[in-house]
C-alpha cells in the first residue's frame, strides 16, 4: 500500500530534521513505541504496540535512517514481526522550509502479511494515515517542548 502526503511544522527546517534523526525524540513520535535502543550506524532494535481493530499486539523489529541530506531528505525504514504477522514500510520525507515553517513531504510504501493482511485494504490504508497523523502530531509536541 502506498502512502503520501505533506504536514507543515512549525519550525526552521534544520531543527525539525534534527528532532527526526534523534532517537530519543523518535521513540516518543512513533505510535505505541516501547523502546528504541541502538543496534548500528543508523539503526535501533524496536518494540512497538500497535493496534488493528481485534489484531493488536506487540511487535519487534528495526527501524533505520538512511540516505540522509541533512536538512533536505532522509529515509525511514522499518521492519516489524509480531503475533499476527508483520508489518514492513518505507517512507522518504523531503523538508521544504518557508518563512521559518517546515512543510515535510512524505512518500513511502508500507507492507503487511499474516493476519494483518487479511482485514482489508481500506482498513489498512486508514490504520497507516492514522498512524501517520499522530507521528506528525507527537513530533509537533516535541517542537513545541524545545
Amino acid at each position: 500500500m502506498k502512502v503520501e502526503g505533506t504536514h507543515k511544522l512549525a519550525a526552521p527546517r534544520a531543527r525539525v530534521f534534527a528532532l527526526l534523526v534523534d532517537p530519543r525524540v523518535l521513540a516518543r513520535a512513533l505510535p505505541g513505541c516501547e523502546k528504541l535502543e541502538p543496534a548500528g550506524p543508523d539503526t535501533f532494535r524496536v518494540k512497538m504496540t500497535l493496534g488493528l481493530a481485534a489484531l493488536s499486539g506487540h511487535y519487534e523489529g528495526t527501524v533505520r535512517l538512511s540516505e540522509q541530506k541533512p536538512p533536505e531528505r532522509l529515509t525511514i525504514t522499518l521492519a516489524s514481526r509480531g503475533p499476527w504477522g508483520f508489518v514492513d514500510g518505507a517512507g522518504t520525507l523531503e523538508l521544504e522550509e518557508k518563512k521559518g515553517a517546515t512543510s515535510v513531504r512524505y512518500t513511502g510504501e508500507v507492507k503487511v502479511g499474516g493476519l494483518l493482511a487479511s482485514v482489508g485494504s481500506r482498513l489498512l490504508d486508514g490504520a497507516a494515515r492514522m498512524v501517520l497523523g499522530q507521528f506528525f502530531q507527537n513530533l509537533e509536541k516535541e517542537i513545541r517542548a524545545s
